[in-house]
């Protein structure tokens, strides 16, 4: 009863409730709050430091950024959610905040386009500066298993390279992307390799155009640290697996490198296995295997992780 009603009295100011309905949308950082709420940072970091005491949202250090969102744990997130839900669609105020936290969202966006169509042409160079792709190709190709797979789905394909890997593995492959250039690159690379059987659509993460249980084996190679909501991307991805497919996730482990935010708009600085797991096991899937590739000179390099997950 105690937690109960220290969550009801954190949700009893006007900022705070504000600040629960801006969690329930999405990770946010103290900055991007502080433009949306109008009110200077002290002030939204005590409003922020008192939802976390009640168990309501939950603060994610990640290097110079601190990101917040409404934790999944005691039922606080339910309790949130529920409070968001009771507020009027009209109230003015919150009108004004949703717009301010779309446009933040738009200029994420803008700016990421923007650079993926600047490195476009030149985008595995750019992968290869973290790990020589032929270790990370390798170990994607033993823990997928050795197919065949009816229906192949590479979600965020860039450059067409991971349809090309698989694609002696695959009766059909269908690569997905929201950036036009890049897209563009993959057609053509896939024309100079003959692979008929693959084609790229575009098509958002969150939004995958596949029916339900369509695919044999989904894959995400170097793409959850973009998104702002890479549990929604985990979900979208087990809804179309079929029964017994596979999912095979490729991303960074948890590392410091702020350059890659500044400088290459990474949303997320890796991801830990506890988050991995729980974001699998929330889709209704089961994490069957899991690696973690070091590079053999650290300085400069990061951590690979790859994670391979079931439906069942």
């Amino acid at each position: 009863m105690d937690a109960l009603v220290a969550q009801l009295k954190a949700l009893a100011e006007p900022t705070r409730l504000r600040i629960v309905a801006l969690l329930s949308r999405g990770e946010l950082t103290v900055s991007e709050l502080v433009q949306i709420l109008g009110q200077s940072q002290p002030r939204v970091s005590r409003h922020l430091k008192l939802l976390t005491d009640a168990g309501l949202a939950e603060r994610l250090p990640e290097g110079a950024y601190v990101f917040y969102r409404l934790t999944d744990a005691g039922g606080g997130r339910r309790f949130a959610q529920i409070a968001h839900d009771l507020l009027p669609e009209e109230d003015p105020v919150m009108t004004r905040d949703f717009s301010r936290l779309e446009s933040i969202k738009q200029a994420r966006a803008q700016a990421a386009q923007a650079y993926f169509e600047s490195v476009a042409e030149d985008w595995d160079r750019i992968r290869s500066f973290h790990l020589a792709d032929h270790e990370v190709e390798a170990a994607m190709r033993r823990l997928a298993g050795e197919g065949p797979f009816g229906l192949m789905i590479d979600v965020g394909v860039g450059t067409g390279r991971i349809l090309e890997l698989f694609s002696d593995r695959v009766d059909r492959g269908i690569g997905v992307d929201i950036n036009h250039s890049m897209l563009n690159v993959a057609r053509l690379n896939l024309e100079k390799a003959g692979l008929r059987h693959c084609s790229v659509r575009h098509a958002d993460v969150g939004a995958l155009p596949f029916e339900n249980g369509v695919a044999d084996l989904v894959t995400v190679h170097q793409v959850l640290h973009y998104l702002e909501d890479p549990a929604l991307a985990v979900d979208e991805c087990a809804r179309v697996l079929k029964p017994g497919g596979n999912l095979l996730i490729v991303d960074f482990a948890p590392h410091q490198l702020e350059t890659l935010r500044e400088d290459h708009y990474h949303r997320r600085l890796g991801f830990s296995d506890e988050e991995m797991a729980g974001w699998i096991g929330q889709a209704g899937l089961e994490l069957v295997e899991k690696a973690a590739l070091h590079p053999e000179e650290p300085s400069g390099q990061l951590t690979m992780k790859i994670w391979v997950a079931r439906q069942s």
